[in-house]
């Protein structure tokens, strides 16, 4: 099932494959801002995550991948960084973004929140 021009609602399923997949449509959004802005393909490493599978990840009890808003992200042929910096430049006082090495965390919580490098 299609949840948007580029995105479908499997791409954000839990990988235990217990089926939870109720992503926020306004995360949807941002991730298709950062497509068009790259005009390049977002490829989601995580998206939902059920408690148990949350928890045998290491997730954060109450992360925002357990509620369905939030996306671990790469953008092809753009670095993790770049990423970041769009999404910072673009959100200034909005969502929680991560940055890591290999990819970015974009979550459309209600408080606003940075952390990690991508060094």
């Amino acid at each position: 099932m299609n949840l948007s021009t580029h995105f479908k609602r499997s791409e954000f399923a839990c990988k235990c494959g217990c089926g939870f997949s109720d992503i926020n449509q306004h995360l949807i959004d941002v991730l298709e801002d950062v497509r068009g802005h790259f005009n390049a393909p977002v490829i989601i490493n995580s998206g939902c995550r059920c408690e148990h599978h949350n928890r045998a990840v290491g997730g954060k009890p109450h992360s925002q991948h357990v509620l369905g808003n939030a996306a671990d992200i790469r953008v092809k042929n753009v670095s993790p960084e770049q990423v970041a910096n769009y999404l910072e430049s673009k959100y200034t006082d909005k969502f929680g973004i991560g940055r890591y090495r290999a990819f970015t965390h974009i979550d459309v919580r209600e408080t606003t929140a940075r952390w990690g490098t991508n060094g």
